[in-house]
């Protein structure tokens, strides 16, 4: 006979070494994942889990909050055509324009996604070549710098 005691719910969830670091690497107690296929699949399982304000990986059937640097998803492409971004996560977002801004770290863009999950938005990091893409697209406007997304023209926030 089992005397322990019965639990509602599942485990609560707390970090177990697995870290995101702002550069878009991955670790695990200090150590580099190098495996491609596992970096893929934990940049690919990232979720904001709302009502406890983490961020979790699965792998199988185990599920674990990771700590995260700076960002929790990457911008990968942008469509300017359509006004998206598309996320390390496999999904697509709306590219907000004016939630870019830089990062204290080392001046990478980063912009709000996810509102739907948090309406203040979640961050996301801009890879270099999706950087690239965004800086080559803004112009001179007036005063300041815009960008035609989604078909609309759009003021972009002062980035220095």
């Amino acid at each position: 006979m089992n005397d322990a005691p019965l639990r509602a719910g599942p485990t609560p969830l707390a970090p177990f070494g697995l870290v995101l670091h702002h550069d878009g690497r991955w670790s695990h107690e200090g150590q580099a994942i190098l495996h491609r296929g596992i970096r893929e699949h934990f940049d690919r399982s990232v979720v904001f889990l709302a009502s406890e304000r983490k961020f979790v990986v699965t792998l199988r059937h185990f599920r674990g909050e990771i700590v995260v640097e700076e960002a929790g998803f990457f911008v990968r492409e942008v469509d300017l055509a359509r006004g998206e971004v598309a996320l390390s996560d496999g999904t697509r977002d709306v590219l907000e324009v004016a939630s870019l801004h830089v990062s204290p770290r080392d001046g990478a863009l980063l912009c709000r996604v996810k509102r739907a999950l948090v309406p203040e938005g979640l961050l996301a990091r801009f890879m270099p070549g999706a950087q690239a893409e965004l800086l080559a697209a803004i112009e001179p406007d007036g005063a300041g710098h815009s960008v035609v997304t989604g078909g609309r023209r759009v003021s972009v926030p002062e980035l220095g």
